[in-house]
């Protein structure tokens, strides 16, 4: 089947089956049921080399490291809403940790064309993201640096730090550590979102007298990496009563290893996790998480980078989530209190 086809069968021009296609302005309702209608009758599909050709491919393509971080899905579930009226297709790529792995997937997306990028927290270094943007329509999610080039979604990472330091001090701790992932250095990336986590963390600790409690363990944003940090921090001569997380991933890791060191949360150990997806309130569950709002940065991402793949904007825009606090029973008065 072909655009000729649709329009004859619709009985419009080509031109009209095209604007349609394009999910052009000045299309009426009418215009568009009657080319819908041919096109569900026809069973037509644009090739997408063939529109790739002709300037665009209608796909998007999303960077994320982890596949298993809840949180991502949140996000996907905010961009997928954005674009559903649309033409655009997204497409996933899961990197890995590794930088160079989540450089060759971007230089893959790039390859095979595809209208724009959102990159997730990308650990690629920041000169080759800079570098894709100024060619291809790009938005990065997470990271705190602003650029000319691509437009960036952030949550306020520092005030969300804040606000589980000052809820688990309200509740009497002092002994607060805070697990982060480790970053990059190389990737010469300056505030990702753990290093302004990590400084909301410490401001906090020290607006409340509390410097010689702080302690930073660096850990991956997954199961296996919270185990890790869990296991270390709760077998330490100086165990803290409680732990927070940059992610719900690693807290649930730190779960399982309270439960193999037969501690109870959070009776012995308050916990408190970071993005407050749809894990954080199952019953068995109930952890008390900071909300980063994912479907909005998902959906701002979206809004910002069609605007920049259809030529209606060419400035680099900078959108920041105002993060809350959802209390639930992982946390409580450190015992003796």
């Amino acid at each position: 089947m072909t655009i000729n086809d649709v329009a004859r069968t619709a009985g419009v021009s080509t031109t009209a089956v095209s604007k349609v296609l394009n999910n052009a302005y000045g299309v009426s309702p009418r215009m568009q049921e009657k080319v819908r209608a041919a096109i569900a009758e026809l069973g037509y599909r644009p090739h997408a080399a063939a529109r790739g050709m002709r300037g665009r491919t209608y796909t998007i393509g999303v960077l994320l490291d982890n596949v298993r971080n809840a949180f991502f899905a949140d996000i996907l579930d905010g961009i997928r809403e954005e674009l559903s009226s649309t033409e655009y297709t997204v497409l996933i790529g899961a990197a890995g940790f590794e930088p160079d792995q989540q450089s060759r997937v971007i230089r893959s997306m790039v390859d095979r064309q595809m209208d724009g990028l959102i990159l997730i927290a990308p650990g690629t270094p920041r000169p080759e993201v800079l570098a894709t943007a100024a060619s291809t329509p790009t938005v990065v999610i997470g990271h705190h640096d602003s650029a000319d080039t691509h437009d960036s979604v952030a949550d306020a990472d520092d005030i969300g730090a804040g606000l589980v330091v000052d809820h688990l001090v309200g509740l009497g701790h002092r002994d607060i550590a805070l697990v982060s992932a480790p970053g990059s250095k190389a990737a010469q990336w300056r505030r990702t979102p753990e290093i302004v986590l990590t400084d909301g963390y410490t401001e906090a600790m020290r607006r409340h007298g509390l410097e010689q409690h702080l302690q930073v363990h660096h850990a991956a944003y997954s199961d296996e990496g919270g185990f890790k940090a869990g296991l270390t921090l709760l077998t330490a001569e100086r165990r803290p009563t409680a732990i927070m997380t940059g992610a719900d991933v690693a807290a649930l890791g730190i779960y399982r290893a309270a439960h193999e060191l037969a501690l109870r949360i959070p009776e012995d150990v308050s916990l408190v996790g970071y993005n407050n997806t749809a894990l954080a309130a199952l019953a068995p569950v109930q952890l008390t998480s900071v909300d980063q709002a994912g479907p909005d940065m998902g959906s701002a991402a979206a809004r910002m980078l069609i605007e920049r793949v259809e030529g209606r904007r060419d400035r680099a825009q900078r959108t920041t989530m105002t993060p809350r606090l959802v209390q639930r029973a992982s946390t409580a008065a450190p015992r003796g209190r």
